[in-house]
C-alpha cells in the first residue's frame, strides 16, 4: 500500500495543468512537457476482468489526440494485469523503463560540507531560469513548469547550490504526508563530477527533515548511471520499477 501512496505523492508533486477521471483511469494533460504530466494514470479501476480493453483505450486515444498529443501510459505494478501487454499488442513503444528509490531514515544524513544554497519555498523566475538553463528547457518547457509548479498546496522547496557565488546545480523537493520527492535534480553539464548534486540533495534533505519530512523518495532513469551511483551512495533503495507505453499521434 506505501508503494501505490508514493505514486500518489510523485503525481501530486509534479500535477499535471488538467486531469480527468475516466473509469478509475487518470488522464493528465499538461501541453505535452513531461511524460509524467501528459500520460495515463491506471493505478485506480476496481474489477478489471471484464473490461472492453480495446475500447477503454481508444477512448484515452482519442482525448490525446484532441489535445494534439500522443498518447502514452504509464505502467507500473499497480497498473491492472494484461494492460502492458494490450498496449504493446496495439503498437505501443516501451519507454524510459524507471526507478523508484526510498531513503528511510532522513534523521542520519550527512551534512553538506558546501555552505552556500538557497531554499525558497515558492517558484523563482531565478530558479526556473537555472534549471531551464541545466536542462535546456525551451521557453514553453518554462512556461508550463511555471502554470504546473505555482501555488501548489504542497511544502515545496526551490533549491539553488552555489560555488564562488555562481549557481552550479538546482532541484526540487516537495514534502508530503512525512515524503519529499525530490524533482529535477540537475547540475551545470560544464561542472559534473564535482560532487555539486549530492551537496545539493543533502542541502535538500536536511530543510524537509527541518520541515517535518522523516523519508525521501525519488524517481530515476535506470539507464542514467551517475545518478543511480549517486542515490545508491546517499543510501536510496530501489523499491519498484515502470515504463512508459507511447503512441505516436497518428
Amino acid at each position: 500500500m506505501m508503494n501505490r501512496h508514493l505514486e500518489e505523492y510523485s503525481l501530486n508533486a509534479w500535477p499535471a495543468l488538467r486531469t480527468m477521471v475516466h473509469e478509475g483511469w487518470l488522464l493528465r494533460l499538461a501541453e505535452g512537457y513531461t511524460k509524467r504530466s501528459n500520460s495515463v494514470q491506471a493505478i485506480y479501476g476496481g474489477c478489471e476482468q471484464t473490461v472492453d480493453w480495446d475500447r477503454k483505450i481508444a477512448y484515452c486515444e482519442e482525448q490525446y489526440a484532441q489535445a494534439g498529443l500522443d498518447t502514452v501510459f504509464k505502467i507500473t505494478p499497480f497498473v491492472p494485469s494484461g494492460l502492458d501487454a494490450k498496449l504493446a499488442d496495439r503498437g505501443y513503444m516501451l519507454l524510459d523503463p524507471t526507478s523508484v528509490r526510498v531513503l528511510d531514515r532522513l534523521d542520519s544524513i550527512k551534512i553538506p560540507t558546501m555552505s552556500k544554497a538557497t531554499i525558497e519555498e515558492t517558484l523563482t523566475e531565478g530558479w526556473l531560469e537555472t534549471m531551464a538553463g541545466f536542462n535546456g528547457t525551451s521557453d514553453h518547457g518554462k512556461a508550463v513548469t511555471r502554470k504546473m509548479l505555482t501555488g501548489s498546496p504542497l511544502t515545496q522547496g526551490f533549491c539553488t547550490l552555489y560555488a564562488d557565488s555562481v549557481p552550479v546545480a538546482c532541484g526540487l523537493g516537495v514534502i508530503e504526508q512525512g515524503h519529499v520527492g525530490l524533482l529535477d535534480i540537475v547540475t551545470d553539464p560544464n561542472c559534473r563530477n564535482r560532487g555539486y548534486g549530492e551537496q545539493l540533495i543533502l542541502h535538500i534533505l536536511r530543510w524537509a527533515r527541518e520541515n517535518g519530512a522523516a523519508r525521501s523518495y525519488l524517481q530515476v532513469v535506470q539507464n542514467n548511471a551517475p545518478a543511480v551511483r549517486l542515490y545508491e551512495k546517499l543510501g536510496y533503495e530501489e523499491i519498484y520499477t515502470y515504463w512508459y507505453r507511447q503512441k505516436k499521434l497518428g
